[in-house]
């Protein structure tokens, strides 16, 4: 049975389930989600993620949301991704913990204000707030890389799909691949694995179709 994934090309949590979905080489199907057209809060997709939210995932009469579940399922069906040994395993969990609350959070808010919003509602205060934290974060990230291909271990795992989630982007949101050489190198690892697609390619829906 194909697996469906809920979800929209300009979301990077929904990128962290579709890319190692992708990459686990499951059978999958993008379900495109109406988000901005308001579909996320319609009841009947509320029947379905009472949060309201993406991604979700579908698998017969297994129903998930939040991406890091999805992520926890994809290993527990392919025994990929999750870490070789239990010390990995809570080192990935670390991470993507880490994640969603230092970076990609901080990463999807400020993307959103810098490009989605109209110009003049833009709060600058708010963006340069959010700035100063993503540097950080940026940093952090930056470090955790020197001399390793990948977050955790020698293989890529969630962590790395986790941390990566947003960076592939190409609107502005105060992130540049050349500010940070060790996150640089790291994206082109994630980018060389078979399988690999920018996430533009891997789900339906960019800010063209909404005429941005």
């Amino acid at each position: 049975m194909t697996i469906k994934l809920y979800c929209f090309g300009e979301s990077g949590n929904a990128y962290k389930a579709a890319l190692p979905l992708e990459l686990s080489g499951l059978d999958w199907q993008a379900e495109k989600v109406d988000f901005f057209g308001g579909q996320a809060r319609s009841p009947e997709y509320q029947a379905l993620n009472v949060m309201g939210e993406v991604p979700v995932l579908v698998d017969g009469d297994v129903t998930l949301t939040q991406s890091g579940v999805i992520q926890m399922y994809i290993s527990e069906k392919t025994g990929k991704f999750g870490g070789s040994s239990r010390e990995e395993a809570r080192e990935v969990t670390r991470w993507m913990f880490w994640d969603n609350h230092k970076m990609s959070s901080q990463c999807g808010t400020q993307r959103f204000l810098m490009n989605f919003l109209p110009e003049e509602k833009r709060p600058q205060e708010v963006i340069g707030f959010i700035g100063g934290r993503l540097k950080a974060a940026f940093k952090t990230l930056d470090t955790a890389l020197r001399g390793r291909d990948w977050l955790v271990g020698s293989e890529p795992s969630h962590a790395d799909f986790c941390c990566c989630g947003y960076l592939f982007y190409p609107e502005p949101f105060g992130f540049d691949r050349k500010d940070w050489p060790e996150i640089d190198r790291w994206l082109g690892n994630i980018e060389s694995l078979p399988g690999w697609k920018h996430p533009y390619d891997l789900m339906p829906g960019r800010p063209s179709d909404r005429g941005l």
